[in-house]
């Protein structure tokens, strides 16, 4: 009840969703930029501690009320599955090989990358996952929220929080005006695990194939939900274990190259 009486937060929500509303979608080269993406930059600005417009109890209401309207998003999109489930079983193989760019694209390129920027064993944390609420939970459980590896998925989490959906809906936009890669392809790689960052990636791929936008919409909730349920065993049997192997590797490479200088 605390919540829904929180008139300051509503008000401000509604306030900004009719003025990104109003300025509507915009196209600057091949980057189109949606509503949500103003959405997050206006929500980003007013709750800047500085300006002294919300607490710090209205930025918490706030992340509560985000987690049900996210709930009825995935909801939504879900009932896009039925429909486009057939199509959705012929491409089995690509669902399941999708995964493989969660380890391919965090692991072999974001590890040797944090290490090379002067990161330790936080870059095992930061860089095994996409650092979604699972990810923070396996963390957690083996190693603490404390250590090094529990403070590199939380500063992940909190980076794809802040600009997660605004780094996927530019990049979204851009791969999709390429016209590189099939929009189906574009749909499975949305879904990374994390409802916001579908949703920002959604967004400019639909309107791009609007004749295909529900089979899109199919996809990317498909490689979602595989990559909540499914990538948890990945991360836990695979990723978690092969990102401290590749850390310790690195390390040992880095030690004797620090060693001769």
């Amino acid at each position: 009840m605390e919540i829904l009486k929180d008139y300051k937060v509503h008000l401000l929500a509604l306030l900004v969703v009719v003025v990104c509303e109003f300025i509507g979608k915009q196209t600057f080269w091949v980057i189109t930029v949606y509503p949500m993406l103003y959405a997050m930059i206006i929500g980003g600005a007013i709750s800047l501690p500085k300006l002294k417009i919300l607490k710090e109890k209205n930025m918490h209401h706030a992340s509560s009320v985000m987690i049900v309207t996210l709930m009825l998003l995935i909801a939504k999109l879900g009932v896009a599955v039925g429909p486009k489930i057939n199509e959705i079983f012929n491409a089995k193989l690509a669902l399941i090989f999708q995964e493989v760019g969660h380890f391919a694209g965090t692991i072999l390129l974001g590890l040797p990358l944090a290490m090379m920027l002067g990161m330790g064993r936080e870059a095992v944390g930061a860089t095994y996952s996409v650092a979604r609420e699972p990810n923070i939970a396996i963390v957690a459980d083996k190693y603490g929220l404390d250590s090094p590896e529990g403070r590199g998925v939380m500063a992940m989490y909190v980076c794809g929080t802040l600009y997660g959906a605004i780094w996927m809906s530019i990049l979204a936009s851009i791969i999709a005006r390429l016209d590189i890669i099939h929009p189906y392809a574009l749909a499975m790689g949305a879904g990374v695990g994390s409802g916001s960052m579908m949703a920002a990636s959604l967004a400019p791929i639909s309107d791009l194939y609007p004749a295909i936008a529900g089979e899109i919409k199919a996809y990317a909730t498909a490689a979602n939900l595989m990559s909540s349920v499914l990538g948890i065993y990945i991360y836990i049997l695979f990723s978690l274990p092969f990102a401290s192997f590749l850390y310790n590797v690195f390390n040992r490479f880095r030690n004797k190259k620090s060693g001769a200088k």
